[in-house]
């Protein structure tokens, strides 16, 4: 399959790196343009190209960039590509440690995802933005493994979201279905299961915890405990790409 990688971060490489070990054939950009992504490419074997070219390559594009940086991409980067290419959004919301304070995630009913969607004025899927980049990239296992990590996926495109669930299974992880983009939350960071490679009979029961639609009260958790864990993160002296 081909597919297109926009943004060449922790998130961008470690999919490149998995998705050409299973034969795929895989372009990679960042902001600054090819000619930056030599090391890029030599460690994950995808070819560099220009965010225009990635999206024109893709039967599945992914963009995985900075929250913030979203409304800064070309506005007609998709012009052209056909309307069943489902887009991946890997992103997360960090306010504290990249992103600054997004008074219409923190104060509104939109999830990330559903205000992604709208910068990108096409539908996207919601997934791969819950595990670590590493884990991504070393701990896919094949079908039946007993622990088998189980990746969420959401979308208002109910073929788009099939698709992407299919690549993910073959990725060696089990693809659980969380539903539309309003219900995405439920795999943003602070909750259960962001960044703990839960088994599948596990996600769904956090998931299904959680009810679908969120509540004032769980907004305000959710951001309680995130911005928590991004304290920790700056004591670690953990940085963002």
């Amino acid at each position: 399959m081909k597919i297109g990688i926009i943004g060449a971060g922790h998130i961008g490489s470690a999919l490149a790196v998995r998705l050409v070990s299973l034969g795929h054939s895989v372009l990679i950009a960042n902001s600054r343009g090819p000619e930056t992504l030599g090391d890029v490419a030599q460690k994950t074997g995808a070819t560099a190209a220009t965010a225009r070219e990635a999206a024109q390559h893709g039967e599945i594009i992914v963009v995985t960039i900075p929250l913030i940086n979203i409304p800064d991409l070309d506005k007609n980067l998709f012009a052209g590509v056909p309307a069943d290419v489902p887009v991946i959004d890997t992103s997360n919301y960090y306010p504290m440690l990249r992103d600054g304070h997004l008074r219409e995630l923190e104060t509104g009913p939109l999830t990330e995802s559903e205000w992604v969607q709208q910068h990108l004025g096409r539908p996207v899927v919601k997934v791969f933005n819950n595990i670590y980049a590493d884990h991504l990239e070393k701990k896919g296992t094949p079908v039946g493994t007993p622990g088998r990590i189980a990746l969420p996926v959401a979308s208002d495109d109910e073929a788009a979201k099939r698709k992407v669930m299919d690549l993910v299974e073959e990725m060696g992880f089990d693809a659980v279905d969380d539903g539309t983009l309003r219900e995405s939350w439920r795999q943003q960071p602070g909750t259960p299961s962001y960044g703990a490679d839960w088994p599948e009979n596990k996600l769904r029961e956090h998931l299904r915890s959680l009810g679908h639609e969120r509540t004032e009260e769980q907004h305000k958790q959710y951001l309680a405990n995130h911005a928590e864990a991004e304290k920790q993160m700056a004591a670690q002296g953990i940085k963002l790409k």
